[in-house]
């Protein structure tokens, strides 16, 4: 069967009972309370799907794995562009103000990480300094000066902004992808390695 979830996606449907036995307290209050699981980029056996637990601290952060037939909802990064934060918050006037170039970038786009999750939950995740995820859908070559200039429109927001390349191979960071390294650090399901160019196999 062909995973159809992405890393990024929030889920909803998982239950205190799917969780670890030796599962923190913190993990099963979260879960209890309905919020949704994010998909993380690792490998799982049949019929699961490796998520993400989110904690009210930034440290909290639970791997583990949900039943796929337990999914009753999911909300991928896409789904969330045109959602506002009606919050004074940089990472809300950051969305605002890059939402327009995004949107007439020529690739599909998404908000991940706390402003994803609270975009999708309603769950106040962000704060004053907070920074904002975005991802950027390339099935097709990004080239390194495009990247660059990327980078400078990010860096005009109104707080710090980390993109991530989503190649069909994996994932790479923006800002990595436009420096002076030859190789780069393409991370996948499988392994996270050292390539020249993310839009090849990685052998």
């Amino acid at each position: 069967m062909v995973n159809t979830y992405l890393a990024h996606d929030l889920l909803w449907g998982m239950t205190p009972e799917q969780l670890p036995a030796d599962a923190p307290v913190w993990v099963i209050d979260s879960i209890r309370a309905g919020q949704p699981v994010v998909v993380r980029r690792a490998l799982s056996t049949p019929g699961q799907i490796a998520v993400g637990v989110r904690g009210r601290l930034r440290e909290q952060r639970y791997a583990t794995l949900m039943s796929v037939e337990a999914i009753q909802r999911c909300v991928r990064p896409e789904d969330l562009c045109h959602v506002s934060i009606d919050r004074d918050l940089p990472a809300a006037h950051a969305l605002n103000q890059l939402r327009p170039m995004l949107d007439g970038c020529g690739w599909g786009w998404g908000v991940s990480g706390s402003a994803g999750f609270e975009l999708a939950s309603g769950l106040q995740a962000l704060h004053a300094g907070s920074d904002l995820d975005l991802i950027l859908r390339t099935p097709r070559p990004l080239d390194r000066l495009s990247a660059q200039q990327l980078v400078s429109l990010l860096d005009a927001a109104a707080c710090q902004v980390d993109m991530q390349l989503q190649t069909p191979f994996g994932a790479v960071a923006l800002r990595e992808w436009a420096g002076p390294a030859r190789r780069v650090l393409l991370k996948s399901a499988r392994e996270a390695c050292l390539v020249m160019d993310p839009w090849e196999h990685a052998a």
